[in-house]
């Protein structure tokens, strides 16, 4: 039997021969513009394409044609999900659902669209309706899972992955979020293990490397962790990636300054490259310091307390070393400054020392509360540092490293800190984002702030969720003066 152009066209697609296809569906629509199936079908091989907005545009003709058309319903929400309009596609799912009750596919669907949303309980209730018409839907065990988490409980999360993972075991993603799920739980060993099955599915992955990392900060092996970032860093980086159209002129000033101090030693935009930054035989921190601040910090209401002389000589200059010459410097961001991170090789032995011989110098301090994250920021003195925010952390290092005779204004050039902490039913783009909110909110409590100078090897060290910025800064030019500052979060904002 002779085929059509409908049919033709729908075998071209079916054997995957998408420009062929594509010619005849519009042949065929050209002579039957309301053939629904072809109408569809086009729609799905412009998705597959990556088309979304020809896709739309054939999903809409469509539905002019069949408006009640679930599978129709359905793809549209998809490709207005993709294109990130999502009450749209909300809306397309629902009618699905009120048109079938019974289609998974749409639940499931806009369980994921809420979940995009942000919104886990919704995510959560969707899911339900899929598992309980199939309790082996994997995704919505994976997805349901993930919403769990965000919602903090994690019981339950850690029970959605273990269904997926029974049956499909070898999806590494799943061992990563249950990982993640009992690092949350503060079951390290077990997150280790799942982060190491993760790992024999996808050897060296730098994401997985990276959520094993920080399980080891968080219990305690900083260390063993640090070392864990070094190797990661080494793989994710790679070859590096020039700077492109694109790249911030602040980070093409950064990085001439720091090649032309580098000179042929290494690319900035190159593979790893670590100078400096190694353990030292004796103290990385002052040990004369211990007593006093620690009077001052169970005295102080908000807690903070200024340390001076915070590092030996020796651990000062290693680290300025290390911050110098080390390509590290891999984040822009667009107030004018640049960031290194564990990931990128902000990891050095001395850093790990450092952490370490923090939570061993001032036990008042740091008891009960382990390193979770640190980072460092060189910023461009023609530009603004850190806007308002308050950390996901209990306690809050900053110090400070680059020499004095950089500073401009030695009445400034540090940190600002308010007297009230972050409301506790914010979540973290409220209090680490949303500038406005903030002030406003700073402005009605009738804050106080108090601004701590810069000094060279000063550390600030605070309550995490008291609101802080930093102070105006004027340093000189030349890339040996940038203003340098290491951040170290210490516990769980929740545990403070």
């Amino acid at each position: 039997m002779r085929m059509n152009l409908h049919e033709l066209a729908f075998a071209a697609h079916q054997r995957g021969d998408l420009a062929q296809a594509e010619q005849l569906y519009t042949k065929a629509l050209a002579i039957d513009p309301d053939a629904f199936g072809s109408r569809h079908r086009l729609g799905l091989l412009h998705a597959q394409q990556g088309r979304f907005e020809d896709a739309l545009a054939q999903f809409g003709r469509a539905l002019t044609i069949d408006p009640d058309s679930p599978e129709a319903l359905l793809n549209y929400g998809n490709v207005l999900k993709k294109l990130r309009r999502h009450n749209e596609a909300l809306a397309a799912y629902t009618r699905v659902i009120t048109l079938r009750p019974d289609f998974a596919g749409a639940w499931y669907n806009r369980g994921n669209c809420h979940n995009e949303m942000k919104r886990p309980a919704e995510a959560v209730a969707d899911y339900d309706r899929v598992l309980a018409a199939n309790p082996g839907h994997e995704g919505a065990l994976v997805n349901r899972g993930n919403a769990l988490h965000a919602l903090r409980r994690e019981d339950e999360a850690l029970d959605s992955f273990d269904r997926a993972l029974a049956i499909h075991p070898h999806n590494a993603e799943t061992w990563k979020n249950r990982g993640i799920t009992l690092r949350v739980l503060n079951r390290f060993a077990d997150a280790l293990e799942s982060f190491d099955r993760a790992l024999a599915l996808q050897p060296g992955n730098p994401e997985l490397m990276n959520c094993r990392g920080h399980t080891l900060c968080e219990s305690g092996r900083v260390a063993e962790a640090f070392e864990v970032f070094r190797q990661s860093a080494a793989r994710g980086i790679g070859q590096g990636t020039p700077n492109g159209p694109g790249t911030p002129p602040q980070k093409l000033r950064h990085d001439a300054e720091q090649q032309a101090y580098l000179g042929t030693r290494a690319r900035v935009d190159g593979p790893l490259f670590l100078e400096g930054g190694a353990r030292l035989p004796g103290p990385a921190i002052n040990p004369a310091n211990a007593e006093k601040v620690t009077r001052e910090w169970n005295a102080s209401n908000p807690q903070l307390v200024v340390i001076d002389n915070l590092l030996t000589p020796e651990a000062l200059a290693e680290l300025r070393r290390f911050c110098l010459c080390s390509n590290v410097w891999r984040h822009t961001y667009n107030d004018g400054y640049v960031g290194a991170f564990p990931e990128h090789g902000f990891a050095a032995p001395l850093l790990a020392q450092i952490a370490d011989e923090f939570a061993a110098t001032f036990p008042a301090i740091f008891a009960g509360h382990p390193l979770g994250y640190l980072w460092a920021f060189k910023y461009d003195s023609k530009m603004r540092g850190i806007n308002i925010h308050a950390d996901v952390a209990a306690v809050n290092v900053n110090f400070w490293i680059t020499p004095d005779d950089a500073n401009l204004d030695p009445n400034h050039g540090g940190l600002v800190v308010w007297d009230k902490m972050a409301p506790l039913d914010w979540d973290f783009e409220a209090y680490n984002g949303d500038v406005k909110k903030t002030r406003a909110f700073l402005r009605e409590s009738r804050a106080q702030s108090v601004t701590v100078p810069y000094r060279a090897n000063r550390a600030v060290v605070f309550d995490s969720d008291l609101f802080h910025e930093t102070d105006v800064i004027s340093f000189k030019d030349g890339y040996e003066n940038r203003r340098i500052n290491v951040t170290l979060l210490y516990g769980r904002r929740e545990k403070a």
